[in-house]
């Protein structure tokens, strides 16, 4: 039995961990439940892609797809796109979980958000005892894909009570729980560097199609932070220089 315990705090505190994300990210599925309708999908379909999908700028563009009318194919291809950050999300997470078994890995791919990758990313960074980390990372999941379907059906419940309820404002909740999300990984000049450059090209290249400014600003960020930081270790003496040793 005791060895059942540190898996279960993992998991809660996995679950704690993202309670702060989960708050910003309740309006958020409220308003895509209420989106739901206006836009012609019906409320079962709504909550089903928020079971299945799991992954919300994605349904909200489809949504805006769907409303005007677009095919399944370009449907499919845009979402494709801004889905593409989470390749950069896994493959930062690839080293820590490749030794679990296909039986957790599928479950964890799946779970795979921005929140999520955010509060995991901070406890494997803590680098204390790891054996039972994927327990966090499930629990991470878990509260945030529950918290994701249960906010879908009640903004299908509410948009019916409430119609003009997506113009209250209720998304720049969104906005301020990625910027919580960020400011915490901000200790050095290339993690500041690569998010004023990440910010200033999706500003530039907002009014490219298929929300491929967001693809390009990350992109841009990723290689001048890469490339900072690959700069500052060039310049830090080798053990065989006679300094310290940084390996």
């Amino acid at each position: 039995m005791a060895e059942l315990a540190l898996p279960r705090e993992e998991f809660l505190q996995g679950a704690k961990a993202t309670l702060p994300l989960i708050v910003g990210a309740i309006p958020f599925g409220i308003i895509f439940g209420t989106l739901a309708e206006p836009s012609g999908l019906s409320p079962l379909a709504a909550i089903a892609m928020s079971v299945i999908v799991f992954a919300g700028s994605s349904q909200f563009i489809a949504l805006g797809l769907l409303a005007a009318g677009a095919a399944l194919p370009v449907i499919i291809a845009t979402t494709f796109v801004v889905n593409l950050r989470h390749l950069l999300y896994s493959a930062n997470l690839v080293p820590k979980v490749r030794h679990l078994p296909l039986r957790w890995r599928m479950p964890l791919a799946f779970g795979l958000t921005d929140e999520t990758f955010a509060a995991v990313s901070n406890r494997y960074l803590r680098k204390d005892d790891l054996q039972h980390a994927h327990w966090f990372y499930l629990g991470s999941f878990l509260a945030m894909y529950s918290n994701w379907v249960l906010c879908t059906g009640v903004g299908v419940m509410l948009g019916e009570v409430f119609p003009g309820m997506v113009n209250w404002g209720l998304d720049f909740a969104m906005s301020v729980t990625f910027i919580g999300m960020v400011v915490p990984y901000l200790t050095n000049r290339p993690m500041w560097a690569a998010v004023i450059v990440a910010g200033a090209m999706a500003v530039a290249c907002a009014t490219l199609p298929h929300k491929l400014g967001l693809l390009v600003a990350a992109l841009c960020g990723i290689a001048v932070g890469v490339s900072l930081h690959w700069l500052q270790q060039s310049k830090r003496p080798s053990a065989g220089q006679g300094g310290e040793s940084y390996e």
